[in-house]
């Protein structure tokens, strides 16, 4: 496995896990549980941001893994 295919895959994993975290901070009566949830959701969109990034540094010095 390439790691430009790991980042994807990663990436793929994290956007899956910011759906769940909106469904338990929807879900929660508890409002510091639901900050919590949000604020877990802010740290991920931001690990996110970083990772589709570094994707890109990775396309554009490494042509070949372009759109793999």
């Amino acid at each position: 496995m390439t790691v430009a295919s790991q980042v994807k895959k990663t990436i793929a994993t994290l956007k899956g896990n910011q759906g769940t975290l909106r469904l338990y901070a929807l879900q929660t009566r508890d409002e510091e549980t639901k900050l919590v949830y949000n604020e877990a959701l802010k740290t991920t969109g931001r690990i996110i941001n970083d990772l589709e990034g570094r994707m890109q540094i990775l396309e554009y010095s490494e042509p070949q893994y372009k759109g793999n």
